[in-house]
């Protein structure tokens, strides 16, 4: 068995990445992540024939760390794209409404219409150059097929570009 050398530095790949189109807001060092989904379960006894709605709703729970100098920029970026996200993103602009929210990426998923449900930052004596984010994300995805078809293109998008998932 042969090893192979990765060229790719990992010390520079964000954990999680938050975008509202071209501002990208990078989590370096996300020491939690978890993604819950709630389903909605059908009445007992229901037909078949139901209203067109959400089954499930996402929501996600990040923890990470905004490090160096620019933490503060970041900081003010991340509280400015949550507001926007609200009133409109870039991505809502784009798709002419058809999508919107913000943009998730990490190792677990890729998500479009995400809002942020709240931040919370906490900085120590330890850690100067540190800034704790804890931020709670739900997913809000427009009715219709779209979103189901922006899901299975962010997977093969993550299928693609996925340095974790090489053999090697």
């Amino acid at each position: 068995m042969t090893g192979r050398v990765s060229s790719i530095d990992y010390a520079h790949i964000p954990g999680a990445i938050l975008a509202d189109g071209p501002v990208l807001i990078p989590l370096y060092a996300v020491t939690s992540l978890s993604l819950t989904e709630s389903f909605r379960l059908p009445p007992v006894g229901s037909g078949g024939g139901r209203q067109a709605m959400s089954t499930h709703d996402d929501t996600i729970s990040l923890t990470g760390l905004l490090v160096g100098a620019e933490r503060f920029f970041f900081k003010l970026l991340l509280e400015t794209i949550a507001e926007s996200a609200m009133r409109g993103s870039v991505l809502a602009k784009a798709s002419g409404g058809a999508a919107g929210g913000l943009i998730l990426m990490t190792a677990m998923t890729i998500r479009t219409d995400i809002y942020v449900q709240s931040l919370t930052f906490s900085a120590n004596a330890q850690r100067r150059q540190v800034l704790d984010v804890t931020m709670s994300l739900a997913h809000l995805p427009r009715p219709g097929g779209l979103a189901k078809l922006l899901d299975f293109a962010a997977v093969a998008v993550a299928a693609l570009g996925d340095p974790f998932g090489s053999a090697g």
